[in-house]
């Protein structure tokens, strides 16, 4: 995992996946509320091939979910990165924070974080982010970030999912 990059903010540490975070995303899958716009609830051993999946996803593209740490502590807060799997419209900034870390800021600030390494270092042209209709905590925080909804589309995995579109490179 040596090729992943470290990305830093003023209060947050995005590194490459651990075992050691398994624990915490395998409670978010077990969350029915929380996971459903991750394709949850679903059982442990299936989060287990999830988080594999990401791990993977890292060596297939190149890119991928970052954990998110809390600078000073270094718990795990949630995830965060780009997403492309098979059958993925586009590439997708995507994030999910565990529920200590909800309300803080904590998703805008690393999903801020991860949009300004695709596009500055990585020469990402255009972003993505894929939200269930309903889950309005994300749909708020792609609009604060300048998201705008785009399409409506269906997803191979999810079913119906709004496909919002983030400011270009220059505007961000």
């Amino acid at each position: 995992m040596e090729h992943i990059p470290v990305l830093d903010t003023d209060r947050l540490i995005l590194r490459g996946p651990a075992e050691s975070d398994f624990e915490p995303l395998a409670e978010f899958f077990a969350d029915p509320e929380r996971s459903i716009g991750f394709g949850g609830p679903i059982p442990r051993d299936q989060a287990w091939r999830w988080f594999a999946g990401l791990i993977g996803h890292w060596h297939l593209r190149g890119y991928g979910f970052w954990t998110v740490t809390d600078r000073h502590r270094g718990d795990a807060l949630g995830i965060c990165g780009i997403w492309f799997p098979e059958g993925w419209p586009e590439p997708e900034l995507g994030w999910v924070m565990f529920k200590s870390a909800e309300g803080k800021g904590i998703a805008f600030e690393a999903a801020k974080a991860v949009r300004r390494h695709a596009y500055e270092v990585m020469g990402f042209t255009t972003m993505t982010s894929n939200i269930v209709p309903g889950n309005t905590r994300s749909i708020a925080l792609a609009e604060r970030l300048g998201a705008v909804h785009e399409r409506t589309y269906q997803n191979i995995n999810m079913g119906t999912e709004l496909l919002f579109r983030h400011p270009a490179p220059e505007a961000a």
